[in-house]
């Protein structure tokens, strides 16, 4: 009997054993469900379509990664292609165009159009710019991107100007002279449209060139994963797709420790060897980078007062989408669109954000309305949350007041040194938390790190933002929200690959649009950072940043006019 009840022990024990290998099998299946699911994602490059991920008939753009199978509505993809039409840039003639025959700064000049003419304040200024390649002869097609401003150095003045491209080598930039007295014309040309060809090439081909890392921790273990928006198939991922915005996100997955074991997300790197021996040449600092082209005459206009005019209205402007949308004056900003309030003491500020709690989600150009805020305003102290340096979330309080001030960067991608995981944060996701109401201030800017990425990227992450902003204004329609708007920067020949800023200009094109018609707000940096003299700085100096906050405050605290 004894040999019986052996026998049955040692049937249940390998009863036993084979449940528990089941059992753990079916949790790694479970687990790496997702792996299995995403890994066969890809970047989809000229030498390597994937059928499953074929383009669809309306476009000729190669898809990107996930981002084809996006389910949009009749609508939504009717408002993609409007916009990727709107932001299509002129190309030059099929085939390669050598270095000698690209656009030269040095041969190329500009002319003002009847330089001798009477001009009066609230008069438009023509400018003929001339483009001609390096051997001196004038180039036949355009797609060349310029900047352009008037200025009055000795009144610290300062506009930009509307540039028109005449597709043929001849450019037309027009200015509103807002003030009187000398005004000097500035061209530059910040890139030949044969370096432009590289950079939509490097946007459509090569969105990894900014790559990004996970650390994933157990105990005293830990491993560090490449991640990004997509990744090249072969190896399991872990999905970390949010799952309310459906925004997409990957890490490779660490070999012995689970997706959920990651700890934070940072920068990983920039590719290097992007162009060829032949490319590189399109992008160099002392020769065709942000380079001036001078005037074959006179570069300046002598501008008399308007008479019998209101000097206090005479440079507003009734259209919203006015060019320029405003002017600097004394090293202030006067807005052509809405009245200004300098806020240059901190009772004044103080008074204007009484009781009121202001939310700052973004990048660290917003981040600097935050660190502005936090030292000029003394009652305004930061309460340490323990937050990474320059990453944060970084929150001020005001007990006396009752002022809350919080920043937070968006969600990636983010080109941050290290984000803990648990404030990875969709600015989407963020407003929906927020109840609103007229105490409660909204300050958005999201556009330097998505760059890299074709731009159904950043479509796709403005429209999830622009749907929480409607749902916040609909259930609370006196809420405050204001948008910054991106800024130009100092440019060389690597920050040109990743961070130009004709990336910068194509991205804020599109989110003008996306929110135009919406009750939202515009700080215009873009123009704030084009018009005034300071050396272009992806972070623009003090005085800058002053007149946006004075800008973004005048939202806030309108004067009663």
């Amino acid at each position: 009997m004894w040999r019986d009840s052996f026998r049955l022990q040692l049937f249940c024990l390998l009863m036993a054993v084979l449940a528990v290998v089941v059992l753990v099998h079916n949790f790694f299946q479970l687990e790496h469900l997702d792996d299995d699911t995403v890994s066969g994602s890809n970047w989809i490059t000229e030498n390597n379509v994937q059928h499953s991920l074929s383009q669809t008939a309306k476009t000729t753009r190669k898809p990107y990664c996930g981002y084809t199978e996006q389910t949009l509505s009749k609508r939504e993809q009717a408002e993609q292609e409007s916009l990727l039409a709107a932001i299509q840039w002129p190309k030059p003639p099929a085939g390669k165009i050598p270095f000698a025959q690209s656009t030269d700064p040095t041969h190329s000049d500009f002319v003002i159009v009847k330089p001798s003419k009477f001009f009066k304040v609230g008069d438009q200024l023509e400018v003929l710019v001339r483009m001609k390649d390096f051997q001196g002869k004038p180039k036949q097609y355009g797609g060349d991107y310029l900047q352009a401003r008037i200025h009055s150095p000795g009144l610290k003045a300062g506009a930009a100007g509307r540039i028109v491209d005449c597709h043929n080598g001849l450019y037309k930039v027009f200015f509103t002279l807002l003030w009187p007295g000398e005004v000097k014309v500035s061209v530059s040309l910040v890139h030949p449209s044969e370096a432009i060809q590289v950079l939509l090439r490097l946007r459509e081909e090569r969105p990894d060139r900014v790559y990004f890392k996970s650390s994933f921790k157990s105990g005293r273990y830990s491993e560090t994963t490449e991640c990004n928006v997509c990744l090249p198939a072969g190896l399991p991922v872990c999905n970390f797709t949010d799952l309310y915005t459906g925004e997409p996100w990957f890490c490779y997955k660490p070999r012995k420790l689970s997706c959920a074991s990651r700890i934070n997300h940072a920068k990983g790197g920039y590719l290097k060897g992007l162009l060829t021996q032949e490319e590189s040449l399109f992008f160099q600092s002392d020769v065709n980078i942000k380079r001036p082209i001078l005037s074959s005459g006179p570069d300046s206009v002598i501008v008399k007062p308007k008479a019998f005019t209101d000097s206090s209205s005479m440079d507003r402007a009734e259209d919203p989408t006015a060019s320029p949308s405003g002017y600097y004056y004394e090293d202030q900003w006067r807005s052509r669109i809405h009245w200004i309030h300098n806020f240059n003491k901190s009772d004044d500020i103080t008074e204007c954000l009484q009781g009121k709690v202001i939310h700052l989600f973004g990048d660290s150009t917003i981040r600097q309305w935050f660190e502005y805020l936090t030292a000029f305003v003394p009652d305004l102290v930061e309460f340490n949350l323990g937050s990474p340096k320059n990453v944060g979330p970084f929150m001020s309080v005001d007990l006396k007041h009752n002022i809350l001030l919080k920043f937070r960067c968006h969600g990636p991608p983010i080109r941050f040194s290290t984000v803990f995981s648990s404030e990875l944060r969709y600015i989407a996701n963020e407003l929906n938390s927020i109840v609103g109401g007229r105490n409660t201030v909204i300050a958005i800017t999201i556009w330097s790190h998505f760059s890299t990425f074709p731009v159904e990227v950043y479509i796709r992450r403005l429209r999830n933002i622009r749907r929480a902003v409607l749902q916040l204004l609909d259930r609370s329609p006196k809420t405050a929200i204001v948008i910054r708007t991106a800024n130009v920067q100092e440019l060389g020949p690597e920050v040109s690959l990743f961070n130009s800023d004709w990336y910068s200009f194509q991205l804020d094109s599109v989110m003008r649009k996306m929110f135009s018609g919406i009750a939202v707000h515009f700080v215009d940096a873009w123009e704030m950072s084009v018009a005034h003299y300071s050396p272009h700085n992806l972070h623009p100096n003090e005085i800058i940043v002053k007149n946006q906050i004075d800008a973004f405050l005048s939202y806030v605290c309108p004067l009663q006019t």
